[in-house]
């Protein structure tokens, strides 16, 4: 019999196909814990695209690994998988350049007005939209703010530059920073950037990190983009000050409580971007991050670890319940 391999979400096709051919490759009939506790505790491998709920680690018992269709381990509930005695593995950095791409273009759109200037033109016509651009901005020449220097951070800093940007990064790891890239506190990040992004994991440490008195100390002009996770920043501070004109704009990609919520006062905002957690989607990065996922789940399958192991400590109670 082929090894079952369980998906939370459909895959881009030439990695279905992939799967298919080697595996009992099933999709969920919808990325919830109801779904994958009533569906997939059969599986040997998990592909992760949505949260999984802890006891579904102790319910799949004969369940190899979860693997993350993507980076962040936010959606995998670790101890629970340690605990159980299953690998975890991610795809990191596949959709970097992706994220990046996305957090430059919601930079430019906020600079631009692009909300802004579209909905006079069609309500207001030619010349009042014509009207606000001259007070929008170039991106050229301003100051970009990292906060989190991974990949994504990394992908960003290359693309800033080509703008002529100056660059400054708030990391964990600062000696890792390349020579033009300033590394610098939290405290100087936030007065110095132009444009803040934020792409760090969210951790106990980061989580509420922008809150009211880290909103308060940008410049009252500055661009706030968030392609992180959206509890790194506190959203009722943050609506309060876009609110009272504190900050030019934000660009937010996620929220603390996803979907948004159709009556979310951030909807009221002109000038606050939204998009539903779709930066590092494309077809592209979709067939990246499928082919890497894909590539785990077969060495998995074949008897090895994974390449990208995120629990390495699980390996002497993994192999204890599956010997190579």
């Amino acid at each position: 019999m082929k090894a079952q391999v369980f998906s939370t979400h459909p895959l881009h096709p030439q990695v279905t196909a992939r799967l298919q051919a080697v595996s009992d490759y099933r999709v969920a009939s919808s990325p919830t814990a109801a779904a994958m506790l009533a569906e997939g505790t059969g599986a040997e491998v998990l592909v992760v695209r949505a949260p999984v709920p802890p006891e579904y680690f102790a319910r799949a018992s004969g369940l190899r690994a979860a693997v993350r269709h993507g980076a962040g381990l936010d959606m995998v509930p670790m101890e629970a998988a340690t605990e159980a005695g299953v690998l975890v593995a991610n795809v990191p950095g596949a959709n970097a350049a992706t994220v990046a791409e996305h957090a430059i273009f919601a930079a430019i759109a906020l600079l631009r007005r692009y909300r802004q200037v579209d909905s006079a033109l069609r309500s207001r016509g030619w010349a009042a939209a014509r009207g606000l651009a001259d007070t929008n901005r170039d991106l050229g020449g301003r100051v970009l703010g990292i906060l989190g220097y991974g990949n994504i951070g990394q992908a960003l800093a290359r693309m800033a530059q080509g703008f002529g940007m100056t660059v400054i990064a708030h990391t964990r790891r600062p000696g890792t920073l390349p020579p033009d890239v300033a590394a610098v506190g939290l405290s100087d990040l936030l007065a110095q950037s132009d444009v803040l992004v934020v792409c760090c994991p969210l951790t106990e440490a980061t989580r509420g990190l922008i809150d009211a008195a880290a909103l308060a100390a940008m410049k009252p002009d500055a661009v706030l983009v968030n392609v992180a996770r959206g509890p790194i920043i506190v959203t009722d501070a943050l609506v309060a000050a876009l609110a009272r004109g504190h900050l030019w704009g934000a660009a937010l990609d996620v929220f603390d409580t996803q979907p948004l919520p159709a009556d979310h006062p951030l909807f009221a905002l002109p000038n606050v971007m939204l998009t539903p957690h779709v930066a590092g989607i494309t077809e592209d990065s979709m067939l990246r991050m499928g082919q890497g996922t894909a590539d785990e789940v077969l060495r998995i399958l074949d008897g090895h670890l994974p390449l990208n192991f995120c629990n390495p400590e699980v390996a002497p109670r993994y192999r204890a319940r599956f010997p190579a």
